[in-house]
């Protein structure tokens, strides 16, 4: 700009403001007007409903232009020459850093002023100090740069005399309305980038607040859990993460919730329902519920983090120097130039109430808060709510940091207590200057403790608290008392779980550790059950007369003449679908894909005769899953198809003998259920589904050609597909209609006929000799025949009793004779066998929802197994002994010693049932919440019952075990899992869903709060999942995936196995005691989910295990290996 220009731009801007000042009153905004004057130019306003951003004052007086420029201060001149040459006013949107908020209303219209001529605003291009304007630093009192009036005016009065914040300016629509509504000509024309295509203003306003597009640093907090390490998340709004929903997806995998992360709260407590509200470098708590429980969020390694907003603990005036700090334990060392002995050292604090509440710290000793207020920080690390003393392993109380320094500088370990009493629990380090008591003293009361010389030392309590001061009589100690030196005997195992450590105590006998692995194997014996619930077409008859199906991951060869079953267990996750060869010699099972490498999605041929495994295919073609494999019935069967569950559902067709892929199509379609070869062409194949049903012709080529015979859309579901002997084919639908299709003479296919066979859905169809068609109904539990000689007119039909459930599947029991008899799987897992002349007989009963409930009997090979199906079962190894339907879902079990069992249902009732006949004897409501764990002392006088309301209720049984009186509850917070009773019933230990080992008195009615006086305590049996002597089941080294949960364990009767079952359906054999993390297992993968329970028969040499979500029961052999 030359300086004539200059000139005559300055004059102009003088000019219009000497008509601002006459306008308003000396350049201030008048408080009653809706325009603001920008050099004489007319401004619409905003809306005075639109949210603002930013502290916003009334503007004050701003300085001239002129004075700015003739000043020295040539910030505003050199931003406005830096926008001299653009025609995007987003440049200058965001000057003030705060961005602008898009919710704000349009301006509106304006009065027609007169606009000065002079002034222009031209195209300006970005460089880099436009960019840091932009980029979210606020101008405040003149430091970075000075704003011209109207700009000034627009912010709310942030300028060169303001230290306010600055608010956000309009968005580039701002100057668009502006032009709309003043009924001049525009003074620029705004012109929009070609490279950004059209958006609507809301969005506009977004894409325009550089801020908004910011990273953001966020960090989440489990809810309820103080000690969770938290997740960081770093994410671009409107990229990386588009809504609030998306975010919850990507942190759900890393906080382990029982539902996922559903919610979002603030540190406050107050829900967060959108991805705006997020603040970057703020700290929010994600839960799966709507309640969010205050506490401490934020500690890590025994301290916690300053919280926005001083929530939590830590949070101390920033005028002190810190008196604790982290320990990095692996790099720090007191004796290194950069900490001085004198200035800081790292000591174990252990909580004198709970030694297994330890933490070790960096304590600065020249800090300038007085030893107590130290002591009190201390106290809040290990739970300690008014620490007030520090004692040393001897007894020796510390009052101050001097003491620490000098008397007690080769002692690492303190003690911290609200008073005087003093437990001595750890290694002792004898101080240099004082007097050192015995190594072997016996834990004793404070007013029994030997009297060591303490400078000033206060008279102490005579009181004994109970959790320190145990009776004798409550607490096993081989010698009446504990020394230290046995305590110092063996090391504590520490065991990492779900990123919590925990601590557990060494007895003081038990047996060597033995990391070999236990001389004896599982093999497995029998499989109850059947898998009818969510499969079609698992049904079949091998020529052996064999029955031939699936249970979980395994493959059931079932010989009733025999009364045996053999098993195929080549799978490592569950069977989706089955098929066998034309030659009922050969078997293709497909499994769903599992979490690693050698769980991957594949179909596996595998003899009837041999069980052995002769071709595998698809590891790496098929996604998540097998939901459909079929041989072609042509060439020898050497063809076979698979159907991917993968979102696309990829139908790939095989030369199995060599594991050639001949081609494979995306079929695109949601619920494909099966999928077949034509019998009369093997380049013809059927898939057919949820309102989907389609002929696919494969080329030579290998492309395929698809005729859609089904539009779309439809509500039917295809459930299953069979063939005339001519080629028709014959469909079935949930509507309970079968269709007949036919071809004509230019290979078109129509339907031929249709008709109403059953009143709901059609669970199968199969075409007998002779040309009899059988349909079954899976609503409506009917079996009818159908002449297809005679236009599918109805032959017969029967109905099957309502406890076997649905019709899922039926297959001749003789094939190749129509002599009626057949076997057919319902839908509530049961096989049956008969005839529509003759009345149904069970052959296999399963459970037909899902499985939790499991018990030994303690002198008798008899199980017990209850569900959410109602039933309760008793069984004698491979034989069902009698099966009850009750009004409750069962999930507990327990065998009293006299022959009655009681069960423990999710409403909370207590169920006692005879063992003789199955008849119920008594019901009782013990509480609200599920009866998660359920149990019997030795003697069978008591009973305790674990709640998933965290407390134990106890009642007193009589001696034939029908009548129960209730004593009392001990009251808990956290969910029960596992129970176990002392052997002197006198203690109950427990696990939770946290895997937090608690102990209960069940003498005095309350919890036990120190594991060193519990550690000795013999347990009858040992069904919680979490100890020192079962420590070595947990971060095991030879495990194939790390962060293994185990769901479940049992300890032999004998004690010297250890039967494990993890989250992944692992089954693992350990020697007893099993320790350490290198203890050696044999082991068996025969489920994809959780295995639920797993129990030792009486005399050890049977393990029963039953499968949770999958309902299946199976019984192990325990063999010599």
């Amino acid at each position: 700009m030359s300086h004539e220009e200059n000139d005559d731009y300055l004059a102009s801007l003088s000019q219009a403001q000497t008509a601002e000042e006459e306008v308003d009153g000396g350049g201030a905004l008048a408080a009653g007007s809706n325009e603001s004057v920008l050099n004489g130019q007319t401004m619409p306003q905003i809306s005075p409903n639109a949210p603002l951003e930013g502290n916003v004052s009334p503007p004050p007086t701003q300085p001239h232009l002129d004075d700015n420029l003739h000043n020295g201060n040539t910030s505003a001149s050199s931003n406005i020459n830096k926008h001299a040459s653009n025609s995007n006013i987003n440049s200058n949107s965001n000057i003030n850093g705060n961005g602008h908020d898009s919710n704000r209303s349009s301006p509106a219209k304006s009065p027609k002023r007169p606009v000065s001529s002079s002034f222009r605003i031209q195209n300006a291009q970005y460089d880099d100090e436009t960019e840091d304007l932009a980029a979210g630093e606020q101008v405040a009192g003149g430091d970075r740069c000075q704003l011209p009036d109207y700009w000034q005016q627009r912010n709310g009065g942030a300028g060169a005399t303001s230290g306010r914040q600055s608010r956000a300016l309009s968005p580039p629509g701002y100057l668009d309305n502006m032009s709309e509504n003043s009924e001049q000509p525009p003074v620029v024309p705004l012109v929009r980038s070609k490279s950004r295509p059209e958006i609507s203003s809301a969005a506009a306003a977004r894409y325009n607040n550089l801020s908004y597009w910011k990273a953001r640093r966020v960090v989440f907090y489990r809810n309820g859990d103080p000690f969770f390490p938290g997740v960081e998340l770093r994410y671009r709004p409107g990229r990386d993460v588009t809504s609030l929903d998306n975010l919850l997806d990507k942190i759900s995998p890393k906080m382990d919730l029982p539902r996922g992360a559903r919610y979002v709260f603030s540190m406050d407590g107050d829900r967060k329902y959108h991805l705006d509200e997020l603040e970057d470098g703020a700290f929010y708590v994600v839960s799966s519920f709507k309640a969010f429980k205050p506490a401490s969020y934020g500690k890590k390694n025994g301290m916690w983090y300053a919280s926005p907003g001083n929530q939590g603990w830590g949070s101390k005036p920033a005028s002190r120097k810190p008196s604790i700090m982290e320990a990095d334990l692996g790099t720090l060392s007191t004796t290194s130039g950069s900490i001085k002995r004198s200035a800081g050292r790292v000591i174990r604090i252990i909580n004198n109430l709970d030694h297994s509440v330890q933490c070790r710290v960096l304590l600065n000793l020249r800090t300038s808060q007085p030893f107590e207020e130290v002591l009190e920080d201390l106290g809040q690390v290990l739970k300690i709510n008014g620490a007030k003393k520090m004692y040393t392993g001897t007894g020796q109380e510390v009052r101050s940091f001097s003491q620490l320094r000098n008397e007690f500088a080769d002692v690492d370990t303190f003690y911290l207590a609200t008073g005087t009493a003093l437990i001595a629990g750890s290694p002792i380090r004898r101080s240099r200057s004082r007097p050192s008591v015995v190594a072997a003293a016996p834990i004793l009361p404070t007013d029994e403790l030997p009297k060591v010389p303490l400078r000033g030392a206060r008279p102490r309590s005579k009181s004994r608290p109970r959790i320190l001061y145990a009776p004798e009589s409550e607490i096993l100690r081989p010698n009446g008392e504990y020394t230290m030196l046995d305590i110092m005997k063996e090391e504590p195992t520490k065991v990492t779980i779900r990123g919590l450590r925990r601590t557990f105590y060494p007895p003081v006998h038990h047996a060597p550790a033995d990391n070999s692995p236990p001389d004896k194997k599982l093999q497995l014996q029998w499989v109850h059950g059947y898998r009818g619930i969510d499969a079609r077409r698992n049904l079949w008859v091998l020529p052996s007369g064999e029955l031939l199906y699936y249970v979980a991951a395994v493959a059931v060869l079932f010989d009733r003449d025999e009364d045996a079953q053999r098993h195929y267990t080549g799978h490592t996750e569950d069977i989706m679908c089955m098929d066998v060869h034309p030659s009922r010699e050969l078997v293709a099972s497909g499994q769903k894909a599992g979490r690693d490498r050698k769980s991957q999605a594949h179909v596996r041929i595998w003899s009837t005769e041999s069980l052995q495994t002769l071709y595998v295919f698809g590891m790496g073609e098929l996604d998540s899953g097998v939901t459909a494999v079929a041989f072609s019935q042509l060439n020898g069967g050497s063809y076979i198809l698979a159907v991917d569950s993968g979102r696309e559902s990829i139908l790939s067709v095989w030369q199995w003998q060599w594991g050639h892929l001949l081609g494979k199509v995306a079929t695109l379609q949601e619920g494909l259920s099966g999928a077949a070869f034509h019998p009369l062409d093997d380049n013809l194949i059927i898939t057919h589904g949820r309102g989907h049903l389609a002929f696919w012709h494969r080329r030579k080529d290998g492309f395929f050609e698809r005729t859609d015979i089904v539009k779309q859309p439809s509500r039917s579901h295809v459930t299953s597909v069979q063939f005339e002997p001519d080629g028709d084919v014959i469909t079935a639908d949930s509507d309970g209609f079968i269709t007949i299709y036919s071809v004509d003479s230019d290979g078109a296919y129509f339907v031929r006929t249709e008709f109403e066979a059953h009143n709901k859905g059609i669970g199968c169809l199969i075409m007998l000799g002779e040309g009899t068609l059988l349909s079954g109904g899976e609503k409506d539990r009917k079996i009818a025949a159908w002449d297809s000689l005679q236009n599918y007119k109805k032959i017969a039909d029967t109905k099957l009793p309502e406890a076997a459930g649905g019709v899922r599947t039926i297959y001749p029991q003789r094939p190749g004779r129509n002599d009626g008899n057949i076997y057919v799987g319902t839908t509530r897992n049961n096989i049956l066998e008969g005839s529509l002349q003759r009345r149904f007989t069970q052959v296999v009963f399963g459970h037909g929802r899902q499985l939790w409930g499991l018990a030994a009997h303690p002198d008798d090979e008899l199980y017990a197994t209850a569900g959410h199906d109602k039933h309760v079962a008793l069984w004698r190894k491979n034989k069902l002994i009698w099966t009850i339907q009750t009004g409750y879902e069962c999930v507990a079990l327990a065998f009293h010693p006299f022959g009655t069992l009681a069960a423990g249902s999710t409403e909370g009732h207590l169920l006692v049932i005879n063992c003789e006949n199955g008849a119920v004897m008594l019901t009782l409501r013990v509480c609200g919440s599920p009866l998660n764990c359920v149990a019997y002392n030795q003697v069978g006088d008591m009973i305790a019952m674990g709640s998933q309301n965290g407390s134990i209720y106890l009642f007193r049984v009589s001696r034939d075990g029908f009548s129960y009186k209730k004593v009392n509850k001990i009251r808990g917070s956290q969910p029960l899992t596992h129970l176990d009773w002392s052997m002197d019933g006198n203690f109950v230990q427990t696990v939770t869903i946290d895997f937090d080992l608690l102990f209960w008195d069940a003498k005095s009615l309350s919890p036990e709060r120190s594991p060193i006086a519990m550690k000795d305590v013999k347990w009858l049996t040992n069904n919680c999942t979490v100890g020192f002597l079962v420590a070595g089941q947990w971060s095991n080294r030879y495990y194939s995936t790390t962060n293994t949960i185990v769901a479940t364990c049992s300890r032999s009767a004998a004690h010297d196995m250890l039967a494990s079952g993890d989250a992944e359906g692992y089954l693992r054999l350990f020697r007893y005691p099993c320790i350490t993390p290198r203890a050696e297992f044999h082991e068996s993968k025969v489920y994809s989910g959780m295995l639920a329970c797993v129990r030792f028969l009486c005399g050890d040499h049977t393990l029963i295990t039953v499968g949770g979500t999958d309902a299946s029961l199976m019984v192990w052999d325990i063999v010599e290996e």
